[in-house]
């Protein structure tokens, strides 16, 4: 499976730069085999988004995760919108990522917490990927439901699948149709010199 994945991302996605492979190779797969991961699986994971890179080192990203066939999954899975809740189903782990609005230290506000908790994220989905894993964050959930799990000084970024790689056919047919590696903007689009013309 991993040769047919290898050059199905090869056929769509081509670097205009050379860039390390496990950044072009990493893409929001869906289709998971339902099979439970280990902390000894899943921790690394965790251990990656620690090491992120943050404002005075703050390190104001927290995860709030549950396991499948756990009493607190429904906690997190009932807050999806329904198109994610259909093939979250085999996720062995789903996660919520927020972060601490201001900073521990004096309470002031953190103007990068968000930008933080996005480095962390991706450590974290960089890391899965390297293991085999698909991981696969989300904004298709209830955030008002989602902001009364955390405390008030916190903010409520994006939700996460993670789970063991299944084949696409496994998935209900219109999300078989979306299960293919995307593209991307050039660099031309969102990288300016000098002003913003």
């Amino acid at each position: 499976m991993q040769n047919h994945l290898s050059s199905e991302i090869q056929q769509h996605r081509k670097p205009d730069y050379p860039i390390h492979p496990l950044i072009l190779n990493r893409w929001s797969s869906r289709a998971m085999s339902g099979e439970p991961l280990s902390n000894t699986e899943l921790f690394p994971l965790f251990e990656a988004a620690r090491w992120a890179p943050s404002s005075y080192n703050a390190q104001p990203w927290r995860i709030l995760y549950v396991k499948r066939e756990t009493a607190d999954w429904d906690r997190l899975y009932d807050l999806l919108v329904d198109a994610n809740k259909a093939w979250c189903t085999k996720a062995a782990v789903l996660g919520l990522f927020f972060s601490r609005t201001t900073f521990e230290r004096n309470n002031k506000p953190s103007h990068t917490h968000g930008f933080d908790t996005g480095a962390a994220w991706e450590n974290l989905c960089l890391e899965g990927t390297s293991r085999g894993l698909v991981v696969h964050g989300m904004e298709g959930f209830d955030y008002a439901k989602a902001k009364l799990l955390i405390p008030n000084d916190h903010e409520v970024h994006a939700m996460f699948a993670i789970g063991k790689k299944a084949p696409k056919s496994s998935l209900p047919q219109d999300l078989q149709l979306k299960e293919t590696p995307s593209t991307r903007k050039k660099i031309s689009e969102f990288v300016f010199e000098g002003r913003i013309s």
